[in-house]
Order: structure tokens, then C-alpha cells, then sequence
């Protein structure tokens, strides 16, 4: 059995009322399945199952339901808490297409959260500005692309958590002491060499690659070796293998932190060359003419937002694609000049939602990104239904602009 406090234990029998007793008996039940020994405090979650899409009205329920019985108890969320992106930008639906029922919906959604505490922040990249841990604190966040960078590129501690037991950890401040959490797991099970120089492009696709391969064969913590990758590329590159492997950290010689005790035994070593990856982009790029051109799977950075704003300066967007570029809401407000020049070519810069989480396939049935995360999700069934292009970033807006 797990060792509780004293604190832990009223907590638990429902002394600090409902909403902390459920939260309690959801970590506790998921410290006893892994074997943890105890619970452990922490100083932020990010929280998912925010867009309509994704939850639908069951979801809803569940969320409003536990909101009404914090504001009953008087109680809101114990540590910073940020949320997920929503299915549709807060302001610019109706620019999305998106209909009114779906609005009023994810309207509730976002009030429900908003009633506990936790911050509109509607991003998957919460570290940008709005909720960055330091390196070796503990965190429960749900997002997997933002669990692969704060515990890979940060050096934070949070396990991939799903979205009712990060709020879990939100309205209790605690986690369950297992998995990621501690040294032992946090050691690479094989190396992978990369024998070209990627370029961002191709840290998606082999993020997309590779996390399907090591999904196969049992690995679940990469140690690379032969790149020296930018944060955009680590962010690609993580986000693709949390999409298709739920690889949740990977280590980069001589980049990322605490790289030198990541290999402790003698591994297992992949060497990935270019033609291997270049062969298996053939798979994500389908032949279809795009309707939609979507940017920021995840949010884009403001590295990204003003490179999109240097391709379409001065430019004239055709009539017959769109072109979304999402981003967080605190990386749009401080960009206002490159929102401006997008916006004046005839793009959404959208806050709030992506392409993955919004309901594209009522209006689109081909769109093109540069993400292996939305390469993967966007062509399934239970997603978005879309005929995928996947090119690099600078074609891609050229794929928007007027003859």
C-alpha cells in the first residue's frame, strides 16, 4: 500500500470536501496500479480534454458537474493550472466555419475550467511565457507534445497524464511518485544515430517515423546521437513521437539537460539515415490538392510566426486555400506586427485551438501541414478525415500565395 501524511489521509476521506476527495482517489488509484510508494507535491498541471471535438457531450458533463462542485465547496485548483486548446479560436469561429451549437458548447467548456481556477491560456505549448516549469520540478501536465519538451528539453518531471487525472492534480496539488517522476526511468533503452543533418522538415517527419518504430519494439526513451537540434526542432521532433509511439522523453547528446547520465548500460543502437526517413515521408505526403495550409501543430513559436509573416509580406493569398497559423494567445500578443502582415495577406492567425482539435472536416477534406504530430492524427477517421500533404515549412506558404 502507498504511504499517505496525515494531510493525505483527510484529504482522501473526503475532510476537505468532494471535489479533493475525487481528485484524491484518482491519484491514489493510479500510485497503487504503477507501484508507487508515495504521493509527492507539484507546482503546475496543464490540463487537456478542453475542445468540444474531442470530449464531446459526455465530457462536457463530467466537466461542469465537477466545476458546480468546487464552486458549491469554494474551492479552485491548488497549483498553476493551464489548459489545452479549445476546438475553435475564442473570438474568430465563425471565421473557422464552426457552427453555433459547436460554439456554445465549447463555450461552456472553457467557462466550466475557467470557474476552477485554472488560466485561459487554450495552448499546447504552455511553456512559451505562460506556465514554465524549471528543470527538475514536478508537474502533471496532459498535453503529450508539452510533456515531451518540459521533460526533455526543460528537464521538468511529469509522467503523460490523461486529462481527468491532471486536474486531478490540479484541484489535490499532487501526483503520484512513479514513471517519469524518478531517476531510474528517466535512463535511455536505446540509441538512435542519425547518420545525415536534418533539417526542420525532416525532424518532424522522424519524429513521426520513429516513434511508430520504437513503439513496435518496446523502447520508450531515445538517447540521440548525430544532431544538434533548435528548440523548434526538439519540439517537432517530440510531438511527432508522442503522437505515434507516446514517447514522453528523449534525450540529445550534448543538448539537452543531464544528457551525460542518460546512458548508464550498454544499449541497443538504430542508425537512421536519410533515405530511410525521405521513404517514409512518401507515406504522409498524399497526392491532393489543399484546401486548407495549417501552421502550428504545435503553436507556433515566435520564431515561426515571424518567419511566416517574412514569406507573405507584400504578398496576395489565393482565393481558393487558407492558410491558419495557430499560436498561443501570449506568443500572438507579443508578435502584434507579424499577426498584422499575416492577416493582411488574407490568413488567420488563430489563438485558442489547431487544426487537430478543431472540426476541419466539415469545411476541408485536404489539408497540408509540416507537423508529423498533425500528419498522423489529421488523415484517422476519429479525427479530422483529411487527405494530407506534409511539406516543409517555406513551401507551404508559398502554396497559399497568388500566382
Amino acid at each position: 500500500m502507498m504511504y499517505l501524511t496525515t494531510e493525505q489521509e483527510r484529504m482522501l476521506s473526503g475532510e476537505e470536501g468532494e471535489a479533493v476527495r475525487k481528485g484524491m482517489e484518482l491519484i491514489v488509484a493510479l500510485g497503487e496500479i504503477y507501484g508507487a510508494e508515495r504521493l509527492i507535491p507539484i507546482k503546475s498541471a496543464q490540463v487537456s480534454g478542453v475542445s468540444y471535438k474531442t470530449i464531446g457531450d459526455a465530457g462536457l458533463e463530467f466537466i461542469e458537474d465537477y466545476a458546480r462542485i468546487m464552486k458549491k465547496e469554494g474551492r479552485k485548483v491548488r497549483v498553476k493550472t493551464t489548459m489545452n486548446p479549445a476546438g475553435m479560436d475564442l473570438e474568430k469561429w465563425r471565421l473557422m466555419g464552426v457552427d453555433e451549437d459547436f460554439a456554445e458548447k465549447q463555450l461552456r467548456i472553457f467557462n466550466a475550467y475557467v470557474s476552477m481556477g485554472i488560466e485561459p491560456s487554450l495552448t499546447c505549448t504552455p511553456y512559451y511565457f505562460v506556465n514554465v516549469p524549471s528543470f527538475g520540478e514536478h508537474i502533471a501536465w496532459a498535453e503529450s507534445s508539452a510533456v515531451s519538451y518540459a521533460n526533455s528539453v526543460i528537464g521538468a518531471r511529469t509522467n503523460r497524464e490523461g486529462g481527468p487525472s491532471a486536474l486531478a492534480s490540479a484541484i489535490t496539488g499532487l501526483t503520484a511518485e512513479y514513471g517519469l517522476h524518478l531517476d531510474e526511468n528517466r535512463r535511455a533503452d536505446v540509441i538512435i544515430e542519425v547518420d545525415f543533418k536534418p533539417d526542420p522538415y525532416l525532424y518532424a517527419a522522424m519524429g513521426n517515423h520513429l516513434g511508430s518504430l520504437l513503439s513496435k519494439i518496446g523502447k520508450k526513451v531515445p538517447y540521440f546521437r548525430g544532431i544538434k537540434p533548435s528548440e523548434d526542432e526538439m519540439k517537432a521532433l517530440g510531438a511527432a513521437m508522442a503522437a505515434t509511439g507516446s514517447i514522453a522523453l528523449y534525450h540529445v547528446e550534448n543538448i539537452t539537460p543531464k544528457w551525460e547520465d542518460a546512458v548508464t548500460d550498454k544499449l541497443e543502437t538504430i542508425h537512421i539515415d536519410k533515405r530511410e526517413i525521405r521513404e517514409h515521408i512518401k507515406g504522409m505526403d498524399r497526392d491532393c490538392e489543399p484546401e486548407l495550409i495549417a501552421i502550428g501543430c504545435p503553436h507556433a513559436s515566435e520564431r515561426e510566426l515571424k518567419r511566416i509573416a517574412e514569406l507573405v509580406k507584400g504578398r496576395r493569398k489565393r482565393e481558393d486555400r487558407e492558410l491558419w497559423v495557430s499560436v498561443s494567445r501570449a506568443v500572438a500578443e507579443r508578435n502584434p506586427e507579424a499577426v498584422r502582415i499575416i492577416e493582411e495577406f488574407g490568413g488567420l492567425v488563430l489563438r485558442d485551438t489547431c487544426m487537430v482539435v478543431a472540426p476541419i472536416e466539415k469545411r476541408f477534406g485536404n489539408t497540408a501541414v509540416n507537423s508529423g504530430k498533425a500528419a498522423y492524427y489529421l488523415p484517422k477517421e476519429s479525427f479530422c478525415r483529411q487527405c494530407v500533404r506534409f511539406r516543409p515549412l517555406e513551401e507551404l506558404v508559398m502554396m497559399a500565395v497568388a500566382p
